[in-house]
């Protein structure tokens, strides 16, 4: 609720599937992360869908990209979901 202690950083997402439709997120994703956040908590969950695939058959690995595992801000765990 303070405007002096938000800020913003950007995440982009690279997609490597090629097909009729590509994967997509199930929802629009607006991620808020506290100050006072503790180390490996559990920021956000995201899942993605395929519309070429059916939804059983569904399971996508996210990673950081090459130049972002460096940066020990944030990590990726596949919690073997969509």
């Amino acid at each position: 609720g303070n405007p002096e202690k938000i800020s913003e950083a950007n995440v982009y997402i690279q997609v490597l599937d090629v097909n009729d439709h590509a994967p997509e997120f199930s929802k629009y994703y607006e991620t808020f992360v506290c100050e006072n956040a503790v180390s490996s908590q559990l920021i956000q969950n995201i899942s993605a869908v395929d519309k070429d695939d059916s939804a059983e058959s569904h399971h996508f690995y996210f990673s950081l990209a090459q130049e972002a595992t460096n940066n020990s801000h944030f990590t990726v765990k596949d919690n073997q979901g969509s």
